[in-house]
């Protein structure tokens, strides 16, 4: 089969290459995989910034898929040959909290990705894909999607009424802005662009706040919140930011820390926090039982999600600099023709 292979940290270490297509071993199953989608963990991994010494080389890379089963291992009862999965990026996290070492059984690192015509996919982790998404579509959710609803509904027990902060109009941003608004949330964005903050006011955010022209825009979120503060942050910037969503969120409210766009460390003003009595939750996407809770969800509510281009399976290197310059939504990978 065709694979893209990371030989060594850089785009220009990304190479297309034959390999050997994989045989599902007991209670594996054999996926053609139809598309991929990134996320800015695809892009840390392959500039070498990712939890590098986990990286195996050569690695096919990116772990969130959709595609359809061709063949089963010894003892697969979950699914059939035929049937529509998505991979979900925690092989072993089926249910409950964390083990220790769930990030050593990761797909598309230090596990195979997705970036390849076929990949193996445990049956215990798969997912069914939702029926009225294309592959190119469901191969969105597995970190974008549930990273936000994970946040949202199991973390941040988000109710009708409330008030939601998200940063940005990257992938788990838009997502969270169409499940919060679809909950009956009130939902606050920032960008740095006037035009991506239209765009996302049309698929539910209510407010926008453009941090470029406003860079003290935690003092925006609490003018349009009445000094309160939002009920829970999406924060995907990380670095120092943390502390203005601190100051954005209501006392005792709760921040989902899920990304660290401007910095993997931070200088956190801790007074704040205790009087505040802030909740900082750390956010590593979600298990597999939260995943088939979203699904349904999204169909019921006819939530699609927003990609902003589909590339080819040649031209993957271009759609890693494409999610280098950024994107509203998601960037997605057509593998299957």
């Amino acid at each position: 089969m065709k694979a893209w292979l990371l030989k060594d940290f850089g785009l220009e270490n990304l190479q297309l290459a034959e390999v050997e297509t994989p045989t599902p071993g007991p209670g594996e199953l054999l996926v053609k995989v139809g598309a991929v989608s990134l996320n800015f963990r695809d892009k840390a991994i392959v500039d070498g910034f990712y939890e590098p010494h986990q990286v195996p080389k050569p690695l096919i890379p990116v772990s969130d898929a959709s595609g359809t089963v061709v063949a089963v291992g010894e003892g697969v009862s979950r699914f059939t040959v035929g049937e529509r999965v998505n991979s979900h990026l925690y092989s072993r996290w089926l249910d409950g909290e964390p083990a220790a070492d769930e990030p050593d059984w990761c797909l598309g690192m230090p596990l195979p990705g997705g970036l390849a015509e076929y990949m193996i996919i445990h049956q215990n982790s798969a997912v069914k894909a939702p029926d009225t998404m294309s592959d190119e579509e469901a191969s969105t959710l597995p970190i974008a999607a549930l990273t936000a609803w994970y946040s949202l509904m199991d973390i941040g027990n988000l109710q009708p009424g409330q008030t939601v902060l998200v940063q940005g109009t990257g992938g788990v941003s838009v997502f969270a802005a169409q499940i919060a608004h679809a909950y009956g949330a009130r939902v606050i964005a920032t960008s740095s662009s006037d035009a991506n903050l239209d765009r996302i006011k049309q698929l539910g955010a209510d407010e926008g706040i453009n941090y470029k022209t406003t860079p003290d825009w935690h003092n925006a979120v609490l003018a349009l919140t009445d000094g309160k503060g939002v009920d829970i942050t999406i924060d995907v910037a990380g670095g120092n930011g943390i502390n203005q969503s601190v100051a954005a969120t209501k006392v005792a409210g709760t921040i989902a820390q899920v990304g660290f766009l401007t910095g993997q460390t931070s200088q956190l003003d801790l007074m704040p926090v205790i009087f505040r009595q802030t909740t900082i939750r750390g956010i590593a996407v979600a298990p597999r039982s939260s995943f088939d809770r979203m699904n349904p969800f999204l169909t019921e509510h006819n939530i699609k999600p927003v990609i902003e281009q589909v590339y080819d399976f040649r031209d993957a290197v271009k759609a890693f600099e494409h999610l280098s310059r950024g994107a509203f939504g998601k960037i997605v990978i057509r593998i299957a023709d």
